[in-house]
């Protein structure tokens, strides 16, 4: 059988990505992930400060194709060399990461559930909803301590693009779900999608 694929979409600062993260230390041998976060177009023509300016929060700065490729590689046991995006210089590395297909693929990103053809490649669709506060703050945890950003850099990206796109790009894709979570540490939610994927490897 082909691997069964699990879209977990939902705003930034969210928890969807530390969802994620928890469901393939759950399963390391069986459950494979795919980033939508290294799939943001490079923009190498423009300047260091060029890129900084940019929309990273509209559909229109992820390479949506790319992903469908490497999720169809995958789903017919193909492994994929997926790009790996460096978020302090605001475009792609030079080096690339090698995603193995297994039984579970899971793919997390704000705007996963965007595009159709994505869509169409999920068998389960989880969208991690939480408050617009607790999302901001761990946003500006993260792009600080991991991303190199100061915090009025992050009050102004907010302010200008993460905000005004989540409620335009981001929040409406949630009528797609199959699932929708309250909050990324929900360990009810977890253990549930846990048991569903134990019974699906059962399945398999």
């Amino acid at each position: 059988m082909k691997p069964y694929v699990i879209g977990i979409a939902g705003g930034s600062g969210s928890g969807k990505s530390t969802f994620a993260s928890r469901l393939k230390e759950a399963f390391p041998t069986q459950v494979s992930l795919v980033s939508c976060d290294n799939y943001y177009i490079p923009h190498d023509d423009l300047s260091l400060e060029e890129r900084a300016k940019l929309n990273y929060d509209a559909p229109e700065a992820l390479e949506f194709d790319l992903m469908v490729q490497h999720l169809e590689q995958l789903k017919n046991g193909q492994a994929a060399l997926c790009p790996v995006y460096d978020f302090t210089l605001h475009t792609r590395s030079q080096s690339v990461t090698k995603i193995e297909p297994r039984p579970i693929i899971l793919i997390d990103g704000i705007l996963i559930f965007h595009d159709e053809a994505l869509r169409e490649c999920m068998d389960l669709k989880i969208y991690v909803e939480t408050d617009a506060d607790e999302r901001i703050l761990r946003r500006a945890k993260r792009d600080m301590q991991e991303r190199g950003r100061d915090l009025d850099g992050v009050i102004d990206q907010y302010l200008s693009t993460v905000k005004p796109m989540h409620n335009t790009y981001v929040e409406p894709t949630k009528v797609f779900a199959d699932i929708i979570l309250n909050g990324g540490k929900n360990e009810q939610a977890f253990a549930l999608v846990k048991t569903q994927i134990e019974q699906l490897l059962k399945d398999l």
